[in-house]
């Protein structure tokens, strides 16, 4: 192995960059879990400036997320579109739910008119209640069945075939796209999954798979398996990594809001909420509940990892809190592991946005960060600028 003093800087910038995504809650955001204090309702005013503040910050993009209880990912989509520069969308493509055909042409539409801002997350699996209420009633392994024929007409319109297919789950007859996606090949196509059945599709179909933020030996093993699947159909995976934060400038401050954070879950509310996602057929949502196990006391999972968000909500359960300097050691312990997509959230989001950008982004490689849409010149930003220094004041009414 060549030592690492023999690699250029150049070299070492680019293989220890990340790419920072952030979330949109479309299923409501505020200040606590399990509490009506400081809640937010889906105002799309309210997403849209999350949006915008991702944009400005210097996010590479935003996860829209899916589901019963969320506004709808496409629509969303379509609509930040037209309010950001360079902003990606992370939308939900859900096998099942609709035709490959007709979601292609939707696809390549977006793909267009955002410019080639367009990403997929590939949600196969999920809680068994949502699916149904979407009209999903297949078993686990069943559906990532159908997710590798809805996959493989997918990935043929989008490189210009005309389709004919007969499978099991999807038939297609001259299916053909008129209007290319902007992306050569189409969108890219991410994931996430921990079961034998989604490394099988991730390895056969997708570009980049997500973990939830498990601690980093548990993270290896996940990306030393997807890896060696992938490499069986002569194909490489890039990696990402599904979590919370919290920042604030000191360890004693993020690890006090992270308590407030929880300090309104009722106790039988939370073990409700654990025997119900204990028993999903999800394997990285067993994965998650087995961090902590419903117990208070046993939150703290690994150096500043926290699983308390997974006390109450599904899916992603656990947070990076911390100061600016240890959240980010923690980020480069990731990305020393292959992680460089980090998909990210907080409480409240437009807040903790702001934070993590302007306290963490400093301290990595942000690859390709942008400058603000707004630049000001030095001296003119905030109410501390030139104009006070000289005896200024603001107008707050009539004079």
């Amino acid at each position: 192995m060549a030592d690492i003093s023999d690699i250029s800087d150049t070299r070492k910038e680019a293989d220890d960059a990340i790419h920072p995504f952030w979330f949109i809650p479309s299923h409501g955001d505020g200040r606590k879990l399990g509490s009506a204090e400081g809640a937010r309702s889906t105002e799309f005013s309210y997403l849209a400036q999350i949006a915008q503040a991702a944009d400005r910050l210097g996010y590479e993009g935003v996860l829209i997320p899916t589901g019963r209880n969320c506004e709808d990912s496409w629509v969303l989509a379509s609509a930040f579109a037209t309010l950001t520069r360079r902003l990606k969308f992370l939308v939900a493509l859900r096998p099942g739910v609709s035709s490959p055909l007709a979601v292609a042409r939707q696809a390549a539409t977006l793909d267009r008119v955002s410019e080639g801002r367009l990403i997929l997350n590939v949600v196969a699996g999920g809680d068994s209640n949502d699916l149904a209420g979407d009209g999903v009633f297949l078993d686990h392994d069943r559906r990532y069945a159908l997710t590798d024929e809805y996959l493989t007409v997918w990935q043929r319109l989008m490189t210009g075939e005309k389709v004919d297919f007969d499978g099991k789950y999807i038939k297609a007859e001259g299916a053909q796209l008129l209007f290319p996606p902007v992306q050569d090949g189409g969108p890219r196509l991410f994931i996430g999954g921990s079961s034998d059945a989604a490394i099988d599709v991730t390895g056969k179909h997708i570009d980049t798979w997500l973990t939830w933020g498990e601690p980093p030996a548990q993270v290896a093993e996940k990306i030393a398996q997807v890896r060696k699947k992938a490499a069986e159909h002569g194909r490489k995976i890039r990696i990402g990594i599904r979590m919370h934060v919290l920042v604030r400038p000191t360890e004693e401050e993020a690890w006090r809001d992270a308590e407030k954070l929880i300090e309104d879950l009722d106790d039988n509310v939370v073990a409700a909420i654990q025997k119900r996602l204990a028993a999903s057929e999800s394997v990285a949502q067993q994965r998650m509940v087995s961090l902590h196990g419903g117990r208070r006391d046993k939150l703290v999972v690994s150096p500043n990892l926290w699983a308390g968000v997974g006390l109450v909500r599904g899916g992603a359960g656990t947070a990076l809190v911390g100061s600016p300097e240890n959240v980010a050691a923690r980020i480069r312990e990731y990305r020393a592991l292959g992680v460089e997509y980090f998909v990210l959230s907080g409480y409240p989001h437009l807040e903790e946005a702001y934070r993590f950008a302007e306290h963490v982004f400093p301290l990595l490689n942000i690859a390709g960060v942008a400058k603000p849409a707004v630049t000001v010149k030095p001296g003119r930003a905030g109410e501390a600028g030139e104009h006070f220094r000289a005896g200024g004041y603001a107008h707050s009414g009539p004079s």
